[in-house]
């Protein structure tokens, strides 16, 4: 199927296609790994003068270095338990999956762990390990990292220097540049270490490093031994208590009675907190979109939408509103309005929790 075929396509005939074309993969992807498991286990790679699976599936089967190694992975997994080329074949797990059980599967246990994975996300599925093999809390460690290291290519050239005409680098530039190399920018880590454990681990700045010193010197009176747990646990209590009044409209009973006291005109897209409440409360805090496959699962960047447009006379009330992720709340813009009259509402409107564009 080449790309001028697709053109030629209904919506229903691609989406048909791609679900053929994925079950397609899936049962291409099983086969290798089943051929895989033949080849490791005759050690064949050896006599085609490669000294491992890896350098094997790499150079001759032409695979990336992650494919190869997730792959040789399940092979071997489902050497031991054939049970992950059925799950892998109907799509029930994924590579991933396998990857991540693979290590704790036994015997007596790779049945029912492999079918409580079925259709699991990489989260949940890492939640599934941590209460298989919990493990223990991790250690406070908060240190210094070292200052990134620039390279002398890396340096912007003089105003008259030509930037095709690098300075050549020094053996003391080498020299330094081998014994301090450039550092990485490291990702936050969220990880779970048993089901009610979890370690995160980010860098933060200086000036953020200085807060949290701050913070634990003025918490020691009811946090004397200065624990970073319970100090993020009620910074984010506070945060979540903030954003929720402010996204939510979870409000207190007190200002709920002076906004209800409060009128506002028929006509408007001011949503009032206790109707924005009404509404985040009823829907879950869940988009509410219904497609062909079921309700959107997106619980991020939610606004909230007219069902009547507010353009067509729809009202600012609870029974009128619902949770709308925003690739929602705009698609059924441009279903009403077209594209274009989508685009220039966003230049118009600024969106927020109340949905006041294009809905």
């Amino acid at each position: 199927m080449d790309m001028t075929a697709l053109t030629h396509l209904t919506d229903a005939q691609l989406i048909d296609a791609v679900q053929s074309l994925a079950a397609r993969e899936r049962a291409a992807t099983a086969e290798l790994i089943a051929a895989l498991t033949g080849v490791d286990s005759r050690r064949l790679h050896l006599g085609l003068g490669y000294p491992s699976m890896f350098a094997f599936c790499t150079a001759r089967l032409r695979l990336s270095e992650s494919a190869a190694y997730a792959r040789i992975e399940a092979a071997r997994v489902a050497g031991r338990f054939p049970l992950v080329l059925d799950l892998l074949l109907d799509g029930s797990i994924t590579l991933t999956t396998v990857s991540l059980l693979g290590p704790h599967l036994t015997v007596e246990t790779h049945d029912a762990v492999l079918r409580a994975a079925i259709h699991k996300s990489k989260r949940e599925v890492e939640m599934q390990v941590a209460s298989l093999r919990p493990l223990p809390a991790a250690a406070v460690v908060v240190r210094k990292l070292p200052h990134p290291r620039v390279l002398p290519d890396e340096v912007p050239p003089a105003a008259d220097v030509m930037p095709s005409t690098p300075a050549p680098m020094t053996a003391t530039d080498l020299r330094a540049a081998l014994m301090n190399p450039p550092v990485q920018p490291r990702r936050a880590i969220v990880a779970p270490l048993a089901p009610e454990r979890f370690k995160v681990q980010l860098t933060i700045s200086r000036e953020t490093h200085a807060k949290l010193r701050r913070v634990q010197d003025l918490m020691r009176h009811s946090i004397p031994d200065g624990d970073l747990a319970v100090i993020v646990d009620r910074a984010l209590s506070l945060l979540l208590e903030k954003l929720e009044k402010h996204k939510c409209a979870s409000v207190t009973q007190a200002t709920s009675r002076r906004a209800g006291r409060a009128s506002h005109p028929d006509r408007t897209r001011h949503v009032p907190a206790s109707v924005a409440r009404e509404v985040w409360k009823r829907d879950g805090s869940q988009c509410t979109f219904v497609g062909a496959d079921g309700r959107c699962s997106a619980r991020a960047w939610l606004q909230l939408h007219h069902i009547v447009t507010f353009a067509d006379g729809g009202a600012t009330d609870a029974a009128n509103l619902t949770l709308r992720c925003r690739a929602h709340n705009q698609y059924e813009a441009e279903q009403v309005f077209g594209p274009w009259s989508v685009r220039e509402s966003t230049i118009r409107y600024s969106s927020h929790f109340t949905g006041s564009g294009p809905s």
